[in-house]
């Protein structure tokens, strides 16, 4: 199965649920694409949705300091949909780099995973797919049932795994968030915001680089029978 890909990157942009300039210290920073230059300015901090943008809230940060440089409505609590992802990935990769597990343990499927619907790549109950191909179905196709499947193979159940997230958003300081399940289908009190969005994505890039591995894929596939 081939498909293209949701870049991490892509979190930051669609972090962007909405945005406007808002500098808290009397620097611009200007971007190229070589490096990023800062620029001395004596304007004073001003907060408006200048580039007009029509989401409700948005964020842009600088990954190394976490330096914000461009917010609005940032804390504004909003359901996330598959930026959920981003934190079930973030525990994935958690599990892998402390030794957990290995991207060749295989995972089972089960039939709660078989049944979430939405974006799937229609795992069925007599295969197992290793972790390395599990993190390619949820980074590229955003693949629903690949993140249960993920979930019950590292904490025994989706309640126990979504315990996890909440804990690590909170150790975050993600103070907007409630996770509800680990894949983004809608549910009442699954909520994020921008801001939070950034702080885990950031922790994810940081301190699990090696997630770009499966974030660049242009196309690949999966079950080469």
């Amino acid at each position: 199965m081939r498909k293209f890909i949701y870049a991490i990157l892509f979190v930051f942009i669609f972090s962007i649920f909405v945005l406007p300039f808002s500098y808290s210290a009397s620097e611009e920073y200007m971007w190229s694409s070589l490096s990023d230059v800062t620029v001395t300015t004596s304007t004073p901090v001003v907060s408006t949705n200048n580039l007009e943008l029509e989401s409700g809230s948005a964020i842009l940060i600088e990954q190394n300091s976490g330096k914000v440089l461009y917010e609005h409505n940032s804390h504004e609590q909003l359901r996330p949909a598959s930026v959920t992802k981003v934190m079930t990935i973030l525990l994935i990769m958690e599990a892998l780099d402390s030794g957990k597990i290995a991207l060749t343990d295989k995972i089972p499927c089960t039939e709660n995973a078989t049944s979430m619907g939405g974006s799937q790549i229609w795992l069925d109950v007599r295969e197992e797919l290793t972790v390395d191909e599990m993190l390619k179905a949820i980074c590229v196709a955003s693949a629903n049932d690949a993140c249960v499947a993920m979930a019950e193979y590292l904490e025994g159940s989706t309640s126990s795994f979504v315990e996890k997230m909440n804990s690590k958003a909170k150790e975050l300081g993600m103070n907007d968030t409630c996770f509800k399940n680990c894949h983004g289908l809608d549910e009442d009190g699954h909520v994020t915001s921008s801001y939070d969005i950034s702080l885990m994505s950031r922790e994810l890039l940081i301190n699990h680089p090696s997630i770009t591995k499966y974030t660049t894929i242009w196309m690949d596939s999966l079950r080469r029978w």
